[in-house]
């Protein structure tokens, strides 16, 4: 069977730290099935991992492509402020050429800082107020649109790299599913978990946080997909984020970044619709009531309802 290099690695490792050693008659015997399902726990706990990472850097994405939009939006103004205030210099300028005075004039505008441009001006006697305050203007704005230009570019550059990182992920990540899926395969027969829906009856749960638990019980069997937040799969925070999204509260497609946006409380309140998180940010799940949450596990399961202790939890969070 091939695996990728990956999780030939986990894998690899896995026995290191167990301290297996393998005879060399055993070396090509076929693993057992609890051996197998072992693995596939290694490599989806890592692979979930790689998963959130993946989203996080995609929420960073999202996020610098609408800073440079609001950067774009704000060039427009200045430019069309910096041809009006140009258009008045000019007038001033042409009057320097005819006094003489063009050399200290262009000195003054290509000065680059308006700070104090009024103070160095009153070398120019005939220069009123006005047009002291249109000069300044035009000093001003031609600093302000290259700031904006420099911000501009520097996040331009910071999403072509992102970009960049995202497509290498997102091969790796599918290369290694493939190894995962065989195993899974050789485990259970199938690569992917049976839908199942059975659930018992669904709480009944007021306000925004009775939209997010009843959205989570309708999302029961439908399948983990890497990267998604519905309507046909999710992975663990993309169905926190879907849930939520229905009551009308914003959450990040990432766990940590998640953690960073919810009010931070005590197992003692914890209540339905509240973000149960573990594996040290890399997994998080909503509290339904009762002891039990709802999550997308991992890679070839599907959404279903779990304990809330199914692991140590990390921590739990009310969106706000």
């Amino acid at each position: 069977m091939h695996r990728a290099p990956w999780l030939l690695r986990v894998l690899l490792v896995s026995g290191v730290a167990a301290g297996t050693v393998v005879p060399a008659t055993a070396a090509f015997a076929a693993p057992s099935v609890d051996e197998v399902q072992q693995r596939i726990r290694t490599a989806s706990a890592a692979l979930s991992k790689v998963v959130e990472d993946y989203n996080k850097v995609n929420e960073q994405l999202t996020a610098s492509r609408r800073a440079a939009a609001d950067v774009a939006a704000r060039l427009a103004p200045l430019a069309a402020q910096l041809e009006a205030a140009q258009a008045n210099v000019g007038e001033l300028a042409a009057r320097a050429y005819k006094t003489g005075e063009l050399a200290t004039m262009t000195a003054l505008l290509d000065s680059g800082s308006a700070g104090s441009l009024v103070d160095r001006m009153a070398m120019l006697g005939h220069v009123s107020r006005m047009e002291q305050r249109q000069v300044a203007e035009v000093v001003a704005a031609r600093a302000e649109i290259s700031t904006e230009r420099q911000r501009l570019d520097a996040l331009i550059a910071t999403q072509l790299a992102q970009q960049k990182d995202m497509a290498t992920r997102k091969v790796k990540i599918e290369k290694d599913l493939q190894a995962l899926y065989e195993l899974r395969r050789q485990a259970y027969g199938a690569a992917q978990e049976a839908r199942s829906t059975s659930s018992g009856p669904v709480p009944n749960v007021s306000g925004r946080a009775g939209v997010a638990v009843r959205f989570a019980y309708g999302a029961l069997g439908k399948p983990y997909v890497w990267a998604a937040d519905g309507p046909g799969g999710y992975d663990c925070s993309g169905l926190t984020l879907a849930a939520w999204r229905a009551a009308g509260v914003s959450l990040p497609h990432n766990a940590e970044m998640q953690w960073g946006k919810v009010a931070h409380i005590s197992r003692s309140v914890l209540q339905p619709g509240d973000l149960v998180f573990y594996s040290n940010l890399g997994h998080v799940a909503l509290f339904v009531g009762g002891g039990k949450v709802i999550h997308a596990p991992t890679f070839g399961e599907v959404v279903k309802v779990s304990s809330v202790d199914m692991m140590r939890p990390y921590g739990y969070g009310r969106p706000r």
